[in-house]
């Protein structure tokens, strides 16, 4: 039974001292609240007399993934997210973006088309059959097998998880069929450097960056409020905003309709702020901040580690078995299912379910996508790979003729060559007339200091590694302590004895909440008087 409500035979108790969550506990047990301080919840057996009283301890894991810590970090993540797309000099460079990996992917998928139709049927059945072979590895053998049975991994129990491995396989999959494509073109067909898939994905860096930005903003902001949402449902930290929490855990319509306007008004402004280049990052900026390759390169580095921090501050890390049913972010149950094809037809029964912690952390991952590909261009950021050059004041210029970037030769576009020629009809000369002067530097740093940038990453990863390996294999404690987190702290009855009679009328009536495993009903009764309720009363 759990209820956030105001406690009904002490209304001085608030909302907090109300809250409570029972888990199967042994017959004769009683769950008592006893208001002591804001981070103590006590258990009451019946034969003994005795309190088991169960605390949070203080710990670094404690202020780790404490509210405001948990705060803090999910909504720095997006001002650092717009940092390094404002100041990324690759955001404005009109060269074909080319991505390993995923560009191969895109233009397999949905560009490079030969005209003959034949191809073009084996092309597609070529991507379905990489989308098949890679979604039922990824459930059965990566997920099923490896993850879930030889890992043994609670994260991955039952179904688990299994819609980002499927869909990580299948991109690996689609990948791979993609080389065999290339394959059959330069064997068969006359002319196949045109049609060839690589990783040119035939859009340019800034239409591409744009779409990067407008994708980490709804990752990083929908993680950010679904964490916001998450804990002002939860209890563990129960003297954290209790006015706010017991407002969000009663109000349930109003906290759907203030999930998704929030998440709807404020995503609509910033994907159209980004879209539609009105407000210019470098004329706000004004030399306040000045980059280089090597900040930048740390500041993404720093990204991923904070992505990575958003997942390991979750309260059931790492193994998300939840003690708590909490609402999905902006719905009303705790999981969805759905039932395809079972209303028309008898097929057997496929099941769509989505539970919170994926629900959440899934976008995390495709978040991380995103930022591993700011990570690798600031890594390997070369000027003239982009159609940029730098000045004597080594700010970072881009070139936007395209039919000067087409030709491919990067000595048109050098300081010197862009200096020397004028433009048609002025005096001035292309890098006054034509080229975008940006804030961003390049200061030439080696490959072999600007890798230092992959040090925070790789500890990042690793810590995240071991942690999962170590505490993630075996299962949490599911008898109301939050999964171990609330430590047992016992008081002998005799001192309850010794209390003063002033003190315990002062104390007013406690609530008792006893689960009968025998007949799978809780009642509730006062410790002042001899009531009996149900549990579908007002509890």
């Amino acid at each position: 039974c759990h209820h956030a409500g105001v406690h009904e035979d002490n209304p001085g108790l608030g909302p907090s001292a109300a809250a409570v969550e029972v888990r199967h506990l042994p017959p004769g047990v009683l769950v008592q609240l006893v208001p002591q301080d804001e981070n103590h919840f006590h258990l009451e057996r019946a034969d003994t007399q005795s309190v088991l009283s169960l605390y949070v301890q203080k710990d670094f894991r404690y202020f780790l993934q404490h509210p405001y810590s948990r705060l803090f970090v999910s909504y720095f993540v997006i001002f650092c997210n717009f940092l390094v797309f404002a100041e990324d000099p690759i955001s404005h460079s009109r060269t074909e973006s080319e991505i390993p990996m995923f560009g191969n992917v895109f233009s397999f998928v949905c560009t490079k088309y030969p005209p003959e139709w034949g191809w073009r049927c084996a092309k597609v059945l070529l991507w379905l059959l990489a989308l098949f072979c890679g979604l039922v590895c990824g459930k059965y053998f990566i997920h099923h097998y490896l993850l879930r049975n030889l890992f043994r991994l609670k994260m991955f129990r039952e179904e688990q998880g299994t819609w980002m491995i499927m869909l990580l396989t299948a991109l690996v999959f689609v990948y791979m069929l993609s080389l065999v494509y290339n394959v059959l073109l330069l064997s068969a067909y006359p002319h196949p450097d045109a049609f060839r898939i690589n990783a040119q994905m035939g859009v340019t860096n800034a239409s591409f960056m744009k779409v990067a930005a407008c994708g980490t903003w709804l990752g990083d902001f929908l993680t950010a409020w679904m964490v916001t949402d998450m804990m002002l449902q939860d209890e563990l930290y129960p003297g954290w905003a209790p006015t706010l929490r017991a407002f969000w855990q009663s109000h349930g319509r109003t906290r759907i309709v203030v999930f998704w306007s929030v998440a709807l008004l404020l995503s609509a402004l910033v994907v159209s702020l980004i879209v539609s280049d009105h407000i210019s990052w470098d004329y706000l900026n004004r030399e306040f901040v000045a980059t280089t390759e090597l900040s930048r390169a740390f500041l993404a580095s720093f990204i991923l580690v904070m992505d990575l921090l958003i997942v390991m501050q979750d309260w059931d890390f790492p193994h998300f078995v939840c003690d708590v049913n909490i609402k999905l972010p902006g719905l009303h149950a705790a999981s969805f299912k759905y039932h395809m094809f079972q209303k028309y037809v008898h097929l057997p029964k496929i099941v769509f379910q989505i539970s919170g912690k994926w629900f959440n952390y899934g976008i995390i991952v495709v978040v991380m996508l995103l930022d591993l590909n700011m990570w690798k261009n600031q890594i390997f950021y070369q000027p003239a790979d982009y159609g940029q050059y730098t000045g004597v004041d080594l700010k970072v210029r881009t070139v936007v003729n395209y039919a000067t970037l087409a030709t491919g030769n990067r000595t048109l576009w050098t300081l010197e060559y862009r200096l020397n020629q004028l433009s048609t009809g002025t005096n001035h000369s292309l890098a006054e007339e034509e080229d975008i002067l940006m804030n961003s530097r390049y200061l030439g740093y080696p490959l072999s200091v600007k890798g230092l940038a992959f040090l925070p990453s790789l500890l990042g990863f690793a810590m995240f590694g071991v942690l999962t390996y170590l505490y993630g294999r075996f299962p949490p404690k599911t008898d109301a302590t939050a999964g171990g987190r609330l430590r047992p702290s016992f008081r002998s009855s005799w001192k309850q004895g010794s209390r003063s009679a002033c003190s315990q009328q002062q104390q007013g009536a406690r609530l008792v909440v006893c689960w009968d495993v025998r007949c799978g009903q809780a009642v509730s009764s006062a410790s002042t008087g001899h009531t009996t309720k149900s549990a579908d009363g007002p509890f």
